[in-house]
């Protein structure tokens, strides 16, 4: 049965959480050998809505779950027990949701689950991944092992999503800038300037008129434009959020031009380095197929390694599936396809993850290499374009007097 506590700490903070006990005193001495002074505990339905605590802007980042879990493994390299070093990292960890949450399972296999069992219930933070990895560890009896195995994958698979956002985060700067500067700019300043150009008699110049025709309709339709691309919007997501639609887009993804490979080198990595990391951790295939399937964050592929997790439990080679879909390219298909005839599927995909997670890192800088100098160009021609409809009619009034 799970308890909400309100507690205080020897330092005098306030902790907020929940502990799972078979009884309220049993939730109190628990939380009382964590050396805190209880202010309040009662079961989720006795406490009043308006005073549960309201953890809406509360959450666990990536880079945060990488910490903990290489912290995790560091302690048990050092033989410290399991609920200690949850302590410890509970004790050291700054985000008040993370702390909640590792004090919930420190709490949990202290009251004797299994740490697999107590992860489980915080999907937010520990993905199926995640679970499955500690849960073979505690089958295989290999749980220090597999706690370094799972802290390399995170450690890489942060690295490329880090690497990614970081590569877009500049030109997306870039073009949101112009675009507030554009709307700006046509809203407000060229209405400025109309009356002055118009008033200055004689043929205005077709570039001056077009800019100005664009001032108009942005100034009379704004409002309808608005609509339209936030109905677009909540189209596109209604869409996405279908299983058809879902796959549909996660098909057009990798075959858009330009970003289309990158995606697909990003999904190749994480499957590799997904199922390679699962089968090194002692998961059977088939399990470590269905737990790749959900963490892939692409449904085609996903439905690839689900085709590919049935054929091996028929007795087929993943190989043999994976020839079958032109969204896995040959080199691939034909690397597992060796690993499975030498018994070393793992040491491959490792090869393989490795492989196109350096594909990712250059493929990134080669292509903010190139956005770079495009948007810069973009960004002259349409400066040029503003600057020429405004100064030619005055050069034009110069040269006429």
């Amino acid at each position: 049965m799970q308890f909400n506590y309100t507690a205080r700490t020897q330092e005098g903070e306030i902790q907020e959480g929940t502990v799972e006990a078979v009884s309220r005193e049993a939730a109190i001495d628990i939380l009382q050998r964590h050396n805190l002074v209880i202010l309040n505990i009662a079961a989720p339905a006795e406490i009043p809505f308006y005073v549960k605590p309201v953890k809406i802007f509360e959450r666990v980042g990536q880079k945060e779950t990488v910490i903990f879990s290489r912290a995790l493994s560091a302690l048990f390299e050092a033989k410290v027990p399991l609920v200690e070093s949850l302590r410890t990292l509970h004790e050291q960890t700054a985000n008040p949701a993370l702390k909640d949450v590792i004090f919930a399972v420190a709490a949990d296999v202290e009251g004797g689950t299994s740490l697999s069992k107590a992860m489980i219930k915080h999907p937010a933070v520990f993905s199926h991944l995640y679970v499955s990895m500690i849960k073979s560890g505690e089958t295989s009896g290999k749980l220090e092992e597999v706690l370094s195995y799972l802290a390399d994958h995170l450690e890489r698979e942060y690295a490329i999503s880090s690497r990614a956002k970081g590569a877009m985060m500049y030109p997306l700067f870039i073009l949101g800038t112009f675009v507030i500067v554009g709307a700006a700019m046509f809203i407000w300043v060229i209405p400025q300037l109309e009356n002055i150009l118009r008033e200055s008699g004689g043929q205005l110049p077709f570039i001056t008129l077009l800019v100005l025709g664009i001032s108009v309709f942005i100034r009379s339709w704004i409002w309808l434009i608005l609509i339209l691309l936030a109905v677009a919007g909540v189209l596109f997501w209604r869409w996405t959020a279908t299983y058809e639609g879902r796959y549909r887009w996660d098909s057009i993804k990798i075959r858009v031009p330009v970003f289309g490979p990158l995606w697909q080198k990003i999904y190749l990595a994480r499957f590799a380095s997904n199922l390679s990391t699962l089968i090194t951790g002692g998961l059977p295939i088939t399990q470590a197929l269905a737990v790749t399937a959900e963490v892939v964050g692409n449904e085609l592929y996903k439905r690839i390694i689900l085709e590919a997790q049935d054929a091996v439990k028929t007795g087929e080679m993943i190989s043999t599936v994976l020839k079958r879909y032109g969204a896995i390219p040959p080199m691939v298909s034909q690397m597992v396809a060796v690993g499975e005839k030498t018994g070393k599927v793992d040491q491959v995909l490792k090869s393989v993850a490795a492989f196109y997670q350096r594909d990712v890192n250059t493929a990134l800088e080669t292509m903010v290499q190139l956005i770079e100098p495009i948007l810069i160009v973009a960004l002259g021609l349409m400066v040029g374009i503003l600057v020429a409809a405004v100064l030619l009619p005055i050069y034009n009034i110069a040269t006429s007097v």
